[in-house]
């Protein structure tokens, strides 16, 4: 139990370079919002009710979340490149449907199976932790995330692009144009860097039994999802609360919500540096106490005067900042406790994080309403921000009595 808490040991496998995995991790989340900007022309397409198209949002996913449990426990059994192969290829072959699709219902069955693509995150997280050490691997799991962070930041803009030039369906010719690249890459880059050893740890069940009976698993899984909740209230409460104050230009909010990505891509870049000074539980938890810090200057700001967009955006670029040091942290975490099963727990770990961070920013959401001021925002921030700093304190807790366990 010991040699789980320290910092992963090497592996003497060479790794792709750092740039496959920041395609691999851009292109796991891709697919989520590219299309969002020609939504209206696809529901005229068909002449689809508006609200039957949105379903291919929460169709995509329940069908992500599905997808990282299985594809996780999958690539622990029969290797990360397999994984990797099955799924750019199946959603290849999906986004071509999604271009071809002939009728509303084919469309939303082929954008569930575009979902397919969700695996290759926690598989490049797994895959870089089987081929580097320590805090090397902190390293480069914050500069593969760069590319999970920026793709949806430019993703509508790209498919607002295509869509205007060329119509909806060549989005999803685009979509599969990369993923033909991304599938060639992978054969000639990707080689297989799991150990295996036959059934790992008794079969799935006794696989799902060993990790969410692990406090650790659980203490950095729900700071991760606490931390995704937290940029899902951003992403969901700043329109409602800033389109005004920013005169109503849609490329204004746009632009300006980009400081969650941007800060999320300087906290990867912080992570380095970072984890060369202090151990993997304590990074987490300093993590989580700067963005704990920037909003509640924010919010103080906030409550003795009226916060301007300049001020308010700022401040909220801590939340980016603070994942950006966590998730690289987090995906270390939940593989240390069972080596072998690395790809099951990081699996999921993920789906978890999604379904949570889902659920605080539904209900972070019910209680913004439609006429939500900044100060109402901040405190909502500030709260689920505040459940991952706790989730952070328990995995510190746990890391350290294991290591107290563990000595002499």
């Amino acid at each position: 139990m010991g040699s789980s808490v320290i910092w992963l040991r090497s592996s003497k496998r060479a790794a792709p370079g750092p740039v496959f995995f920041v395609l691999l991790t851009a292109m796991s989340v891709l697919p989520v919002n590219i299309y969002l900007p020609a939504m209206p022309e696809i529901a005229d397409t068909y002449g689809a009710r508006f609200a039957l198209v949105n379903l291919s949002i929460a169709g995509y996913a329940v069908a992500t979340a599905f997808t990282e449990v299985v594809a996780g426990a999958v690539s622990d059994r029969y290797g990360r490149r397999p994984v990797v192969m099955m799924s750019v290829s199946i959603f290849v072959v999906a986004s071509v449907g999604c271009a071809l699709a002939p009728t509303v219902e084919f469309f939303l069955v082929c954008r569930m199976f575009q979902a397919a693509i969700a695996a290759c995150f926690s598989v490049a997280m797994v895959a870089i932790r089987e081929t580097s050490s320590g805090r090397d691997a902190v390293r480069r799991i914050g500069f593969a995330g760069m590319g999970w962070a920026l793709a949806p930041t430019f993703g509508p803009t790209l498919g607002g692009v295509v869509n205007e030039f060329f119509g909806w369906r060549a989005i999803f010719i685009v979509l599969a144009v990369l993923g033909v690249v991304v599938l060639g890459l992978s054969m000639r880059r990707f080689s297989e860097t799991a150990h295996r050893s036959g059934d790992p740890e008794g079969g799935l069940f006794v696989s799902y039994r060993r990790i969410t009976g692990s406090p650790r698993f659980w203490a950095y899984t729900l700071c991760m999802a606490c931390s995704t909740g937290t940029l899902y209230v951003f992403l969901g409460g700043v329109p409602i609360v800033m389109s005004d104050r920013l005169g109503g230009s849609s490329a204004a909010l746009g632009l300006a919500m980009a400081v969650a990505p941007g800060g999320f891509v300087l906290g990867s870049y912080l992570t380095g540096i970072v984890a060369s000074r202090l151990f993997r539980s304590r990074a987490l938890v300093a993590a989580r106490l700067l963005t704990c810090a920037g909003l509640s200057v924010g919010l103080l700001l906030a409550t003795l005067r009226d916060l301007g967009p300049v001020v308010f955006f700022v401040v909220c670029a801590f939340v980016g900042i603070g994942n950006g040091l966590t998730t690289p942290v987090v995906n270390l975490g939940v593989m240390s406790e069972h080596p072998s099963l690395a790809g099951t727990a990081t699996g999921l770990s993920a789906a978890t994080a999604i379904g949570g961070g889902a659920l605080l920013s539904f209900v972070a959401g019910v209680a913004l309403g439609a006429s939500g001021s900044p100060r109402m925002l901040l405190t909502l921030l500030l709260a689920s921000a505040s459940l991952a700093l706790v989730a952070a304190l328990w995995a510190a807790t746990t890391d350290r009595a294991d290591m107290s366990g563990s000595g002499p």
